[in-house]
């Protein structure tokens, strides 16, 4: 499953300045059990707004980590905090099946 949200700096922060504390909140993270990955990726066009994605095996996995309230993570969240204002776009399941075209390569 991937769980998503949309991030938005405030004036006078750059993106760089959350993705620092997203860096170290996303390696604690990913020691939890089905963590699969994190991505963060910058919108074409507005360097103001970010969009995270992160991977898990499953909802109940998400779900366990949460329930751990990790002072650690809660403290790096709290720092980021002044710099932007996150948004959670929801969680995705897997999809059932993917169509990819032909490997075209060189």
């Amino acid at each position: 499953m991937k769980y998503i949200f949309e991030v938005h700096i405030r004036e006078g922060y750059r993106a760089e300045d959350y993705a620092e504390a997203w860096v170290r909140a996303s390696e604690r993270i990913q020691q939890a059990p089905g963590a699969r990955g994190t991505e963060l990726h910058r919108k074409i066009g507005d360097p103001t707004t970010l969009i995270a994605i992160a991977h898990w095996d499953s909802k109940a996995s998400r779900d366990a980590m949460e329930a751990q309230h990790d002072p650690v993570v809660k403290e790096i969240i709290r720092s980021a905090a002044p710099c932007c204002e996150i948004r959670p776009l929801g969680e995705f399941e897997e999809p059932e099946w993917v169509v990819m075209p032909p490997d075209t390569g060189p």
